[in-house]
């Protein structure tokens, strides 16, 4: 069976799944903006709430007992919305730099984006960052070939991920349904709730995403063993939040799809 008789619409994050490989540039930038406020915060914590829209992501992290506590110390009351709408005014360039340094298109994203609509496919994307903060990165992957035929950004629903508000929207202005001829691509536990909670076929990406964390370059480094107990972990955790199969890599999902395009469409 064709891939286009099965499928209408691929949706894919960005960070950790098409560019960014280990998704660098969301941890680098709120770790600065945090101990511009005289707090640190890990990289475990910046990561535990990645896919979300970045206020709500910085939200979660300043409702961290730890984090909090961190926050009391340093600026001499708990945080309010106040602060989050500062942390907010200084996160925005430091995330436009640090997500245009890191735009670099995924080994096998272009690829990958030609096989789709060669296929028949309809690519769209979505992201936790704001339209701002996705200037230079829609800039730069153009630049390398990659422009999808659409972009849902934080704010541009009335909540984001894990509803599936984005998925909805994209598939509105596309004119794609049901929404089982969607299929969801991310790289985080959070993006992947959501594309299960859409009703889409959804695919996690485990080896590039945010859960392993790490550069092409670093992940290629390990130990052989420790490599593939990192990308396991991922995938068993990507799989706990829903996803119907787990890749490394956004190279791999036309094969994964193959795979999957003899499940019949209700």
């Amino acid at each position: 069976m064709p891939l286009r008789d099965r499928f209408d619409l691929v949706i894919l994050d960005w960070a950790g799944t098409t560019v960014d490989f280990g998704c660098q540039a969301p941890v680098l930038a709120l770790r600065e903006a945090f101990a511009r406020r005289g707090v640190a915060v890990t990289d475990a914590q910046v990561r535990r709430d990645m896919g979300r829209a970045k206020v709500d992501h910085v939200r979660a992290m300043l409702s961290d007992p730890v984090i909090a506590q961190a926050w009391s110390n340093a600026q001499g009351s708990p945080a309010d919305e106040t602060d989050v709408a500062a942390l907010m005014s200084d996160l925005g360039p430091l995330m436009r730099d640090q997500a245009a340094r890191a735009a670099h298109l995924i080994d096998g994203v272009r690829v990958t984006i030609e096989a789709l609509r060669a296929a028949g496919i309809k690519v769209a994307s979505s992201t936790g960052y704001t339209r701002d903060m996705m200037e230079p990165v829609l800039r730069e992957a153009a630049a390398q070939g990659y422009t999808p035929d659409h972009l849902v950004c934080a704010g541009e629903t009335l909540a984001g991920r894990p509803t599936p508000l984005m998925i909805y929207k994209a598939c509105a202005e596309l004119g794609v349904w049901p929404l089982t001829r969607v299929v969801k691509v991310d790289d985080t536990e959070t993006g992947v709730a959501e594309g299960r909670v859409a009703g889409c076929f959804t695919v996690g990406v485990a080896a590039s995403g945010n859960i392993v964390g790490l550069s092409r370059e670093a992940l290629a480094a390990l130990p052989a063993a420790e490599r593939r107990a990192r990308i396991r972990t991922a995938e068993q955790l990507l799989l706990a939040a829903g996803a119907d199969v787990v890749i490394d890599t956004v190279a791999d999902l036309v094969n994964v799809l193959r795979a999957n395009d003899r499940v019949p469409a209700p």
